[in-house]
């Protein structure tokens, strides 16, 4: 089965029914959201990985999309989309540079070299920001204006809940993590953290 994502800003109800026409071979899983928001936590991103763990997800053996930058903003968020269809062994076709991760089976040397690449240009980004926050930090603390955080000053249980009781709301009436992200408008990341911090299974 072949499928192909895509994520876009905005689209319309007749560019979605181009899009469904032009790739009628392929199942499409098609985001309109910001390119920040990590693959995980999108609408239609979330679905596809929650279809691959499902017996008809498992016929899936080829996801097309049409630039790698459509897995995520982030480099790191791209790897990790990479990485998990890589485990299930599916092939991953990136249109605009005309390749593909698999080639009869055996991993592309060329995709290979392109993902270490990434990871590479991936580990530079982190260790730039690091080094400049750490700059930032000692400049504010010359400064005399640099307090960071102060040890144990997280928000209490008792404040999260307080403060997220739509989404415990919404948990208790048997509403999915994705479903009450989406209705209480917060990441899927919060809403787990609420429900861990409930310590129900809903």
């Amino acid at each position: 089965m072949k499928v192909r994502y895509s994520r876009n800003d905005s689209i319309n109800a007749k560019t979605l029914k181009q899009l469904h026409k032009k790739y009628k071979n392929e199942q499409l899983f098609v985001d309109v959201c910001s390119s920040a928001i990590p693959f995980k936590e999108r609408l239609k991103g979330g679905e596809l990985l929650d279809f691959l763990n499902t017996l008809e997800g498992f016929k899936i053996d080829y996801i097309s999309v049409d630039s790698l930058d459509k897995f995520g903003k982030n480099l790191q968020d791209i790897l990790s989309v990479v990485k998990i269809f890589d485990q299930l062994g599916i092939t991953v076709k990136i249109d605009n540079l005309g390749i593909e991760s698999l080639v009869k089976g055996k991993a592309n040397e060329t995709f290979t070299l392109l993902i270490k690449a990434l990871i590479n240009v991936a580990d530079m980004e982190k260790h730039t920001m690091l080094e400049l926050q750490k700059n930032g930090i000692a400049k504010a603390k010359a400064n005399g204006i640099y307090k960071g955080r102060v040890k144990g000053s997280v928000e209490s249980k008792e404040v999260i809940l307080k403060k997220y009781g739509k989404v415990i709301r919404a948990l208790s009436k048997g509403k999915s993590l994705r479903e009450t992200a989406k209705s209480c408008n917060v990441s899927l990341g919060t809403v787990q953290k609420v429900k861990r911090l409930v310590g129900k299974t809903y």
